[in-house]
């Protein structure tokens, strides 16, 4: 019998966020509480209701017991528990748990300045129903780069995903935020479970009609991806081949 995924429960009487920020999390209990604290603070800064949840995706090592230890200095975080692994499997289970009005995500390791926030939320009050960080986009800048092998990669997979992404130039900067309205009808949809889950909810949204705007974003390479390119790699050609076999034969999306 499948055991109850835990999550931390919100106290009694307080009121949702506005703003949720997701942090799927695999092993993470060294990187987190310094991303878990500059996201805290700056948000305190906002003029919305904001909080973080951490999706445990079936962490071995302290993930959870970093993330209680944040909380209990004053960072509004929780911790939300993903039996399934992969990154696409613990973002669905965030955006579609969200009790707030505008859902995000970012990477544990937080590659790009807290200060991207505020741009997504000023598109998200223009009314955008999916606002995307972009790496590619004019006047995004890379401090650090990506070694060889895994920017030649990443030409490599822009390239198979043209047909699918559209006019999105960079659907793997994991800063992504949504209406969670929306977010819940994309990802209710959405099978991929592993790093090719981005593309098919972009893909999702194109078919659909949904609006995407990018937005640049200053990104930097850091130690420590759990992206490794044999393993992952052969799992996320297994996705595209499925995405690509899914809409063959289809009516082709909107740009």
């Amino acid at each position: 019998m499948t055991q109850p995924v835990p999550t931390t429960p919100r106290p009694a009487g307080t009121r949702p966020p506005e703003l949720e920020i997701l942090i799927p999390a695999y092993n993470e209990e060294h990187r987190l509480p310094t991303t878990l604290r500059a996201l805290g603070a700056h948000l305190s800064r906002l003029p919305l209701r904001t909080a973080l949840r951490v999706i445990d995706n079936g962490s071995s090592d302290r993930t959870a017991e970093a993330v209680d230890r944040v909380a209990a200095e004053g960072v509004p975080v929780t911790v939300t528990g993903c039996a399934q692994r992969g990154k696409g499997a613990a973002v669905k289970r965030g955006v579609t748990t969200s009790p707030a009005r505008w859902t995000g995500f970012c990477d544990a390791d937080l590659p790009t300045p807290v200060t991207a926030v505020d741009h997504a939320v000023r598109l998200l009050l223009e009314g955008w129903p999916v606002v995307v960080g972009s790496r590619r986009c004019l006047g995004a800048q890379l401090p650090v780069r990506q070694p060889l092998h895994r920017r030649l990669g990443g030409a490599g997979f822009r390239l198979l995903t043209r047909r699918l992404s559209g006019r999105v130039t960079d659907t793997q900067c994991g800063l992504k935020f949504f209406r969670t309205s929306v977010a819940r009808e994309l990802f209710a949809g959405v099978s991929c479970t592993g790093f090719a889950f981005d593309v098919e909810a972009i893909a999702r949204a194109r078919t659909l009609g949904v609006k995407v705007v990018e937005f640049p974003v200053a990104w930097s390479d850091q130690p420590g991806s759990r992206f490794r390119a044999g393993r992952d790699g052969l799992r996320v050609a297994g996705e595209l081949w499925h995405l690509h076999r899914a809409r063959h034969g289809t009516q082709r999306p909107t740009p």
